[in-house]
């Protein structure tokens, strides 16, 4: 299924800058950037209550926001894509 993961970190207090590092680490683990506080995770449920959980531990509630929207497995007809970032699709292989 894929999710889409949208977080807002507040970098206002010392520990900010580390917990937005620290949140963007987990969902590159998981899925691709899309925008800066975006991410597409086509993950099964197992790896979405990992990524949830891990997620979850690094926010700090009263100052941060996470967003998770979950598009399921027919994706491809609910997402539209215009612009220039480059995307890929997670299902297809990836050659290096």
């Amino acid at each position: 299924m894929l999710v889409l993961i949208t977080y807002d970190v507040s970098v206002v207090d010392p520990g900010g800058q580390k917990r937005l590092r620290h949140v963007a680490k987990a969902c590159e683990d998981f899925g691709q950037r899309v925008q800066n506080s975006v991410f597409e995770c086509l993950v099964d449920p197992a790896q979405l209550v990992m990524l949830k959980n891990k997620l979850l531990n690094i926010m700090e509630p009263e100052k941060d926001s996470l967003r998770i929207y979950y598009l399921g497995k027919n994706w491809k007809r609910r997402v539209e894509h215009y612009g220039v970032k480059p995307v890929y699709t997670q299902e297809e292989p990836l050659i290096l």
